[in-house]
């Protein structure tokens, strides 16, 4: 059976109020009680880890599943799926019900990976973020790029040379770390992992893990705009996405998305305001 692979992206478009973070903090311990967020008005980190844990309620709401119909579970390793209650539902239905999803964000953008299935199908997907700019401000984009080249193979600085450019270098570089991020979650790895381990051959459209074939795995690259909202300016930010799909074939395969018509398929995005205004149907 094909499992879909469907993405919601969150855009933190605007700041938000003291009573909007309340209204989203007691939601989460109420429905994802799993989630353990520490109160802190005061945080944007805070916020942000609050308001990806209501993208699964957001989307089995679209489902027109109750909450009192699903529990959220998870592996010995921090995987996580959602399995529906077993009423009225065939046998070989119930089995195939099972959702796999995984959580991401940096800075603006908050994101939610998931896909049906079985549940040994479903478990191993992973999304990746990564947000087109320096940081801090100010720094150079070779500087940049070194301070990450402990998480890089050789053969993968090679594809983010100085002397290519700042904007390859800087799209390239969000490339490797958004894929291998994916790939990383994916799998269910720990912080300590190393990510040299890992290479991602953009050029070829191979991957190797301890110098082996990654095989069967999908993996799917696609860039997300935001106007975002920051003292009474629009300011744009790029963002460098990438999902990590075990589908157990025989080859790997790279899939990239290259304008907004791709995206809609299989990508919704929403903003602070729309997620807001429905949290008082999120608990029904």
């Amino acid at each position: 059976m094909e499992c879909p692979i469907l993405v919601w992206m969150l855009s933190l478009n605007r700041d938000v109020t003291t009573e909007e973070y309340d209204k989203c903090y007691h939601l989460v311990r109420e429905c994802s009680p799993h989630a353990r967020i520490a109160y802190d008005s005061t945080s944007i980190e805070s916020f942000r880890q609050i308001i990806s844990q209501m993208l699964p309620l957001l989307m089995m709401r679209h489902r027109r599943i109750s909450r009192t119909k699903w529990k959220d579970c998870e592996t010995t390793n921090g995987k996580h799926w959602i399995e529906q209650s077993p009423d009225e539902m065939p046998p070989e239905k119930f089995l195939q019900s099972m959702i796999g999803y995984h959580l991401a964000y940096d800075n603006s953008l908050c994101g939610m990976v998931m896909t049906q299935g079985r549940q040994r199908q479903v478990i191993n997907i992973g999304l990746g973020i990564k947000q087109l700019c320096v940081e801090p401000r100010g720094v150079s984009v070779a500087a940049y790029a070194e301070s990450f080249a402990h998480k890089l193979t050789p053969l993968e600085l090679t594809f983010i040379a100085p002397e290519l450019g700042d904007e390859v270098v800087l799209r390239r570089l969000c490339i490797l770390l958004s894929l291998k991020a994916a790939y990383i979650k994916a799998v269910g790895q720990s912080r300590g992992f190393d990510w040299s381990r890992l290479e991602f051959n953009i050029p070829n459209e191979s991957a190797r893990g301890d110098d082996h074939p990654l095989q069967g795995w999908e993996f799917r690259v696609f860039t997300a705009q935001l106007g975002v909202q920051r003292g009474g300016a629009v300011i744009e930010e790029s963002y460098q996405c990438a999902c990590a799909f075990f589908r157990g074939t025989k080859e790997s395969k790279f899939i990239w998305n290259d304008n907004a018509k791709d995206l809609e398929a299989w990508v919704q995005f929403i903003n602070i305001d729309q997620m807001i205004k429905v949290i008082p149907k999120l608990t029904a």
